[in-house]
């Protein structure tokens, strides 16, 4: 039997951070439909950069980060998965 994350998806795709709002970790998972470099980073407020979570090439599949924000201060991030053909951003909450 295959588990969902050996399944190759056949589109791009972000998912909403869980949990969200949180503490101190929370985890975003990302699609990729073929092998390719892609970039997950995570901006604070005015759009700075805070955190490249990932500037590396992936295989196609289903991938899972955690992100670490006990040295960040509480308030909205965005993160954003950037590859040559997509890009797409989300909102999370960093509660403390």
């Amino acid at each position: 039997t295959k588990k969902m994350e050996d399944l190759i998806p056949n589109k791009y795709y972000l998912s909403q951070n869980y949990p969200n709002p949180f503490n101190d970790k929370t985890i975003i998972k990302y699609c990729i439909p073929e092998k390719m470099k892609v970039k997950l980073e995570v901006f604070g407020s005015n759009n700075r950069k805070v955190k490249i979570l990932i500037d590396e090439i992936k295989e196609a599949g289903t991938h899972k980060v955690e992100f670490n924000a006990e040295n960040f201060e509480r308030g909205e991030y965005l993160y954003k998965l950037e590859s040559k053909e997509y890009f797409e951003s989300k909102k999370m909450v960093v509660l403390k």
